[in-house]
């Protein structure tokens, strides 16, 4: 697509979602703020059993790198995890401990300092009120959604993922972690529609990768921590966003 159409389509949000029946929202990065908070654990965690303090882009980096080596494996952060332990030499501990022990440190940022990006609520209710299928299509775990909804009143006062969406997938409802496309696929295929009915919200390329295999138009809305891969993700994408803030200005014009 020429980026001068891009651009001028990124806020025309009736025709991005002319005929469309189904939304899907990836979760960190999209609709919370949160793929800094995964750095800041790992840092933590690194530093608890380590003794080293290494680099927040760094760290992203490397989970980013290793995630995608093992998107095939069964459980690609146990083998993160597994990579963490050789690259820091970490021996007090095997893979599974140290995966475990990366959980224990995420409770206090899940519940205390993850929050919806600005609006992201306001937007999936005017979706609703339309008659517009929501889905929440994510890598993250049925754990972590469940700890959002339950500790995290940040997240919870905002938006009820029971109420507010019409299917929930993990990472434990596929076999393939994106950028393979099953995660999108099977939203598509449990309400019986077509990828021409569907609308994806990603914020990362591997998801917007995902979204493009499943032949499925994406919405790249803008995340900080993804800001190194812009122009390919711009390049993938059907169309672009900055936030939803201005989505709902347009929306409900």
């Amino acid at each position: 697509m020429h980026h001068a159409y891009l651009v001028y389509m990124k806020f025309d949000v009736m025709h991005m979602l002319q005929n469309k029946k189904l939304v899907c929202f990836d979760l960190d990065g999209t609709l919370i703020d949160s793929v800094g908070i995964w750095n800041q654990v790992d840092a933590q965690l690194i530093y608890e059993l380590s003794g080293k303090t290494v680099n927040l882009s760094i760290i992203q980096q490397q989970r980013d790198d290793q995630l995608k080596k093992f998107k095939q494996a069964t459980d690609p952060y146990l083998e993160y995890c597994g990579f963490l332990q050789e690259h820091y030499s970490i021996t007090q501990l095997a893979k599974k401990d140290i995966k475990i022990r990366r959980y224990a440190v995420s409770h206090y940022f899940l519940d205390n300092v993850i929050e919806l990006k600005p609006q992201a609520e306001v937007f999936i209710h005017a979706l609703r009120r339309r008659g517009i299928l929501t889905a929440l299509t994510t890598t993250t775990s049925l754990s972590n959604i469940l700890r959002y909804q339950q500790n995290n009143q940040k997240i919870h006062s905002k938006l009820n993922f029971k109420n507010d969406f019409d299917l929930i997938l993990t990472r434990e409802n596929v076999q393939n972690i994106k950028p393979h496309p099953e995660v999108y696929l099977k939203a598509v295929e449990y309400f019986q529609l077509q990828a021409k009915d569907c609308l994806i919200f990603e914020d990362s390329l591997i998801g917007i990768e995902a979204a493009k295999q499943a032949g499925i138009d994406a919405v790249a809305i803008y995340d900080q921590y993804s800001a190194h891969e812009l122009t390919k993700i711009k390049a993938q994408a059907k169309y672009f966003v900055q936030d939803y803030v201005g989505l709902i200005q347009k929306y409900n014009d």
